[in-house]
């Protein structure tokens, strides 16, 4: 009787224990994973397809842009026809530059990893991709596409920056700033939320970052805290631009279904077009796992959780101040016409009362101390990467020289495939 009147009252029990560990294993699982497969496994599930808004989005799957999608596709065009998409290449960089020291991330179609190039002795992550598993999900333009948001990234401190690119005959390389504080979800998985302030100076510093993409006419679509990450010193780095979409005038929008499940704005959800404020609902997505440890919306059944984004009101319990709640209120606004930043975009996120006390200059000028310092102790300290990378052995073949492979014809559809995305910065930005 006693235990069973103290379970009622909610006494964590053994079996609730062990129910909220599988929760939130199958939730990191499933955050670790790309929409196209996350799409695959739910479309296998039975009871998630019976659901009418799933079915309605499994028709759209493939996060592709309209012109992907055409049922009568012109022929690969040849490599005449090629748009050269940006700065020749440079004839010198090669993977032998490099020693590949570690694996610290994985992606749908390559891994990202420690590199300390051999004649500057300077550390860089490495992004390298598998060209064949890019043609395979036809996903070569939004490669392409975040190689020029890369190049567009002058000096903004809050969004990684590209070194220089090359490719070989089978793989692209992207050479990144080395941001070793950790991914904000890796930080968020160990203190499962942040006080207030702490949130705060996050929050300011992606909504920067975010406002100075859309003065470019980018729209991110894929704010998450696994693209968003602490460098050295504990400042904000936003990374992985592969679902930005580039052009987007004030008033403009798009159609194309991206994005990651819980982050997914209702507009996307309905197959509406969507423009820049798409952004904001996934800022505010982020500022309210921030506050309360999970995204808002979520739920383990993707079926149930697609359906409170779309119909179920915003529900914020009473532990966070009344200027964050009314934040939270105005980005996670279901009609995109109402929502904060509709109408004057990072100004209304700049100027809304949450922020009072940022100094938007200190803060772009890094003049404000973060409030959680990573403490690491130079390029080698891995601390804060997932074990699940670190431990994971370097392939050999991410150093091979183009020389030692074999061209095939797949090969050589790969290389004219990516003609122009080789790129290195004028010489006098080393100077």
């Amino acid at each position: 009787m006693t235990v069973k009147a103290e379970a009622a009252r909610g006494t964590l029990t053994y079996s609730r224990m062990r129910g909220m560990v599988a929760i939130l294993i199958a939730f990191m699982k499933q955050r670790r994973m790309g929409l196209n497969d996350f799409i695959q496994k739910i479309a296998n599930n039975s009871y998630a397809c019976k659901h009418p808004e799933v079915q309605s989005i499994l028709k759209i799957s493939q996060p592709q842009e309209p012109e992907l999608m055409n049922a009568n596709p012109s022929p690969p065009p040849s490599p005449s026809q090629q748009i050269n998409l940006g700065p020749s290449s440079n004839p010198h960089a090669k993977p032998s530059d490099f020693h590949f020291l570690k694996v610290i991330g994985k992606g749908s179609f390559g891994k990202v990893l420690l590199a300390r190039h051999k004649a500057e002795e300077a550390f860089y992550a490495v992004k390298v991709l598998q060209k064949k598993a890019i043609l395979k999900k036809k996903e070569e333009k939004h490669i392409m596409s975040e190689r020029n948001v890369l190049l567009k990234n002058v000096k903004h401190p809050f969004l990684v920056g590209l070194h220089f690119s090359f490719q070989t005959a089978d793989k692209l390389y992207f050479v990144l700033d080395y941001i070793n504080g950790g991914e904000l979800f890796y930080h968020l998985q160990r203190e499962r939320c942040f006080l207030e302030p702490r949130a705060r100076f996050y929050a300011a510093e992606i909504a920067s970052a975010l406002g100075y993409l859309h003065s470019l006419n980018i729209v991110y679509r894929d704010l998450k805290p696994e693209n968003i990450l602490l460098d050295s010193q504990g400042h904000i780095v936003l990374t992985d631009f592969g679902l930005c979409k580039e052009n987007i005038e004030h008033n403009g929008t798009t159609s194309t279904f991206c994005g990651t499940p819980e982050y997914l704005a209702p507009e996307v959800l309905h197959k509406q077009p969507y423009d820049r404020t798409v952004d904001w609902w996934c800022l505010g997505a982020v500022l309210y796992e921030m506050l309360y440890g999970l995204p808002p919306f979520y739920s383990r059944n993707t079926a149930e959780m697609y359906d409170n984004i779309l119909n179920k009101p915003l529900q914020l319990k009473p532990n966070i101040t009344n200027s964050a709640r009314h934040l939270l209120e105005g980005l996670l606004q279901k009609d995109r016409t109402k929502r904060l930043g509709a109408k004057d975009d990072f100004m209304e996120i700049k100027n809304h009362v949450f922020f009072s006390l940022i100094n938007w200059d200190d803060l772009i000028n890094k003049k404000i101390t973060p409030p959680f310092n990573p403490n690491v102790s130079g390029p080698s300290d891995l601390r804060h990467f997932d074990p699940e990378f670190t431990e994971e052995p370097v392939p050999n073949s991410i150093g091979r020289s183009p020389d030692s492979i074999l061209i095939t014809a797949s090969v050589k559809e790969a290389a004219e495939a990516f003609l122009g995305f080789s790129y290195a910065p004028p010489m006098d930005s080393f100077l």
